[in-house]
């Protein structure tokens, strides 16, 4: 395990300073990693990244510092340097929101060790899926296949001058398949991820064969017989995955409290939100937008963020009206509230900063099949094959990857690359069923400069969005 003793002797270093607030992250990601491409081996490799950092408040000021020198002399010398950088800033404006400490372990337990599986047996897994794939082909080639098999393995120690200290230990693993059609003058690409906070367990548990079968015949049908869309105004029904990337994009991103204060203007983008909003409705009451970093295995899973705040699941829309921002201790103290634990560091030389986890629409009271029934003229986009939004989160677009024409509630043929484009505002306001089924994808969610990388879940149940303008491809 982690040499707890050295962030109990950075805080000490601190507290000799007389700092009004001081904290310490030691930090171990162990990354494995195994890539095929059309069946061959193309990398195995592993990465280990360790270091301390060290964030104090001085007079208002903030200083940060990072170390990969776990000596004493060295981590002394990064406590001091993060005091100047924030007494060099001669005093200023920040303050922290008051929070309860605590004295907590917890763990993620694997039933299989990702290590105590064999190179040759995790190799042979994958070009099995490999081999499965090519079977597939009967008019349709594949001739990309790719797949990505990373296991990570996150160690930490956090504690703070306020008496916090949390000990935490996260493995996760993660398969992508990446995956090129060609048929006629078409190509379709495709990739599908599995993705949870477990050990190799997870590989049996998830049959990807069978997803990844199912996937790409249907993606077979689609550059058969897809036809083009006509230009015109169609009741939308949004997949799981398609669902969660508006959610995630349209929802998470500019509720994130930072962005709305304009603090990550240059490296992340603003958002079309303010703190004004809150308590406003954006969407009817079948709506409910939730970030929750605490569901049992998901990618995005922590119990305690890098501030040392419990987490808890957050309401970002409840039954259609603006319920709370994603806050750190900073920005929650601004707005007279506590922290909801949304502050996340990427690896231990990344200062913490306001992020998402698992968000994703709630599920609703419907089944699929009333989400079909309601409409007369429409298209289910089960997946989607581009998307874009502004650097405010205001204007959407949105390209069909596997997607079908509904008439009189019926999944009729499937059309080729569907794009609707849309306002955020808009787009809630016109959701008016969401279906009783959850599904689940693991992701990296990006923000910041530099930039940081973090496990999220994405995706949720399907929901119906009501009198779209949707185009075909140029």
């Amino acid at each position: 395990m982690l040499d707890e003793d050295l962030v109990l002797r950075s805080l000490d270093k601190l507290a000799k300073l007389g700092v009004n607030y001081g904290e310490a992250r030691l930090q171990v990601d162990e990354v494995y990693s195994i890539v095929t491409r059309n069946g061959s081996l193309e990398v195995y490799g592993y990465n280990i990244s360790k270091g301390l950092s060290v964030r104090t408040l001085v007079n208002g000021s903030m200083g940060f510092a990072t170390t990969d020198q776990l000596t004493m002399e060295e981590i002394n010398s990064i406590v001091e340097h993060a005091y100047k950088l924030a007494e060099s800033q001669g005093g200023g404006t920040i303050k922290l929101s008051e929070e309860k400490s605590v004295n907590v372990y917890y763990e993620v337990r694997e039933k299989t060790s990702f290590n105590d599986v064999s190179l040759e047996e995790k190799l042979g897994f994958l070009q099995k899926l490999d081999k499965a794939v090519l079977e597939l082909q009967n008019g349709v080639k594949i001739p990309n296949r790719s797949f990505f098999l990373e296991y990570t393995i996150t160690m930490k120690v956090f504690a703070n001058t306020d008496g916090t200290i949390i000990r935490s230990y996260i493995p996760r693993i993660r398969l992508m398949g990446y995956f090129v059609l060609a048929y006629q003058d078409k190509t379709l690409t495709r990739m599908i991820s599995f993705g949870e906070s477990k050990g190799w367990e997870a590989i049996n548990e998830w049959d990807p064969n069978e997803r990844i079968r199912r996937n790409l015949s249907d993606l077979a049908n689609v550059i058969t017989n897809a036809r083009e869309v006509k230009t015109d105004n169609y009741d939308i029904i949004l997949g799981s995955e398609t669902s969660g990337l508006a959610a995630h994009e349209s929802c998470g991103h500019p509720f994130e409290l930072d962005r709305i204060f304009g603090r990550e203007g240059a490296q992340a983008g603003e958002s079309f939100v303010t703190t004004e909003m809150l308590g406003k409705r954006i969407a009817d009451e079948e709506v409910t937008v939730i970030d929750d970093p605490t569901i049992p295995h998901s990618y995005g899973f922590y119990l305690y963020d890098d501030e040392g705040v419990a987490a808890r699941p957050r309401y970002l829309i409840h039954k259609g009206v603006i319920n709370e921002f994603l806050m750190n201790r900073e920005t929650a103290v601004e707005l007279g509230l506590n922290s909801n634990a949304a502050a996340r560091a990427s690896d231990y030389n990344r200062e913490p900063i306001v992020r998402m986890a698992n968000t994703y629409f709630a599920p609703g009271t419907h089944t699929f099949e009333e989400l079909l029934e309601g409409v007369k003229k429409g298209i289910f986009i089960r997946s989607f094959g581009e998307w874009n939004i502004d650097d405010r989160r205001y204007n959407m677009r949105f390209v069909g990857l596997e997607s079908y024409y509904v008439e009189n509630g019926e999944i009729k043929h499937p059309v080729w690359n569907p794009i609707f484009e849309i306002t955020t505002p808009k787009f809630y306001e016109s959701i008016d069923a969401v279906d009783k089924e959850l599904h689940f994808d693991p992701a990296t969610c990006g923000k910041s400069d530099p930039g940081q990388g973090v496990p999220v879940f994405t995706g949720g149940p399907n929901i119906r969005v009501r009198n779209v303008y949707v185009f075909k491809p140029v």
